[in-house]
């Protein structure tokens, strides 16, 4: 649209010159504390003042200009410009609009050829029509970008004095304390434990996720808990009164911690294993896949949940459930009645009078202090390297030669801790006055961990016609050997 046909649209408009507000509020030091409705309520009254007609407001809140993250309103704006839809553009300061050079080179680029004002109540009027008006506006984006970066490095100094302290950080409220991150809240503290203990027990996150929805519990922000978002959680170092800083540990916290270091290196292990599958869609749905063993077989090959197209003896259903080789289909039985046969011979073992050797550990005790003191000691040793090389008294190739035998001790440290802790998946069961109860409530994930801790399940091929009895099941079609 040329100037000319702008002004006359203008001009029957009702005579004042049309402009558009521009508001935005971030977490930037200059104007920090002003909202957006401050900021409109600014640009609206400096509108009055110079006759201009405001037809559209453009707001984007808690946007920074500095992170380089889309504003949606901001490209608006830039695209309505361009259609001539305005002619002056308000904004409470120029670093409301922009605190990059190259958005500050594409809104030049907008404004100049169609001659687009921009008036702000901070810093007065900006004429880009002008070589001296770019200038200003070019120096006023350097002076902005010097002052985010110069706060951004005293932030980042101040989060390495404070990691160094073993401080929180600020930010959102974490799960299991106080928005201060250093007091307590015991009931969420006991929740991280249950979820510790049930994840090396072998319970899924999204049973855990459920069982939270079920009872209420919410997350920091009132949300509900999700299966990834369980695992965040977690994951976190803090829950070990670990520091964390720019995705490193870096020493301890002062802050109380639900589990000790054993424990939750332990649950990352399981988190982090490359075998554990993590997509709600690929979670185990029945007992046995994957669990059982394929007796037709030599290699250890398992079974895996299908649907037979044979017709279900003594029963008008043409499809049934059922267990199949993985590899090949030279072995299939009805699902059900190999399920109901594993869980009787699990009840009944565990109603024996020596249920309680079940929970004798089967590996040798992993010596955790001695993995404690080794990552301290590792740690110590990369740290004055570090200090070496940023004074000059050591070169890159040094450094990596020498912090070569550190960080192979670190890494077999922390794998050592994360076996510190193995968790009896029926521990529960055996401890229960009734048994049958508590595997009744057991989550499906927790009911396969059983049964792989127990027993070691062989499907065979079953026996033809009818079995003694009168039946077609053949219960010698499964081999049950305990562990």
């Amino acid at each position: 649209m040329s100037p000319t046909l702008r002004a006359a649209i203008d001009t029957a408009a009702g005579g004042r010159q049309r402009a558009v507000i521009y508001c935005r509020i971030s977490r930037d030091r200059e104007g920090a504390g002003l909202g957006v409705t401050r900021q409109r309520e600014d640009c609206e009254e400096l509108a009055e003042q110079l006759g201009l007609q405001v037809v559209e407001v453009y707001e984007d809140n808690d946007l920074s200009a500095y992170s380089g993250k889309p504003r949606p309103d901001y490209r608006r704006m830039l695209d309505d410009l361009r259609d001539g839809r305005a002619g002056t553009v308000l904004a409470w300061h120029t670093d409301r609009l922009h605190r990059s050079p190259a958005e500050l080179e594409e809104y030049i680029d907008v404004c100049e050829p169609r001659r687009v004002e921009t008036r702000t109540v901070k810093a007065g009027h900006l004429d880009l029509t002008t070589a001296t008006g770019r200038m200003i506006a070019r120096q006023l984006g350097v002076q902005a970008r010097y002052e985010v970066e110069r706060m951004v490095e005293r932030q980042r100094r101040k989060r390495d004095e404070m990691a160094a302290k073993g401080q929180h950080f600020g930010g959102r409220r974490p799960f299991g304390w106080e928005k201060d991150g250093m007091s307590p809240i015991e009931f969420e503290f006991d929740c991280i434990r249950e979820a510790a203990q049930s994840i090396l027990a072998g319970a899924s996150l999204r049973s855990l996720a459920a069982g939270w929805e079920a009872r209420g519990i919410k997350t920091s922000t009132g949300s509900t808990w999700k299966g990834p978002e369980v695992r965040s959680m977690l994951l976190r170092p803090r829950n070990a009164g670990i520091v964390q800083h720019r995705g490193e540990e870096v020493g301890a916290g002062q802050w109380p911690a639900p589990l000790d270091e054993g424990t939750w290196r332990s649950v990352c292990a399981v988190l982090t294993d490359p075998a554990r599958r993590l997509a709600p869609g690929n979670e185990r749905k029945y007992l046995g896949s994957g669990v059982y063993l394929c007796g037709l077989c030599a290699d250890g090959t398992t079974m895996r949940a299908a649907t037979s197209n044979s017709r279900n003896p003594g029963s008008d259903t043409r499809y049934w459930g059922a267990y199949t080789c993985r590899d090949k289909k030279h072995l299939s039985r009805r699902r059900d009645l190999v399920d109901d046969a594993v869980q009787l011979a699990l009840l009944d073992r565990l109603a024996q009078p020596d249920a309680a050797d079940l929970l004798a550990q089967r590996e040798n005790p992993v010596d955790v202090r001695g993995a404690q003191r080794d990552m301290r000691e590792a740690r110590a040793t990369l740290d004055e390297l570090a200090s070496a090389l940023g004074s000059g008294a050591m070169d890159m190739r040094s450094y990596r030669v020498a912090s070569e035998t550190a960080r192979a001790r670190l890494a077999a440290a922390e794998a050592t801790m994360s076996r510190a802790v193995t968790v009896n998946p029926v521990a529960a069961l055996v401890d229960a006055d009734d048994p049958d109860a508590v595997w009744n409530e057991m989550d499906l994930s927790r009911r396969r961990a059983a049964v792989a801790y127990l027993m070691t399940v062989t499907i065979l091929p079953a026996r033809v016609g009818r079995q003694p009895g009168g039946g077609y099941w053949d219960p010698e079609s499964i081999r049950i050997e305990w562990k």
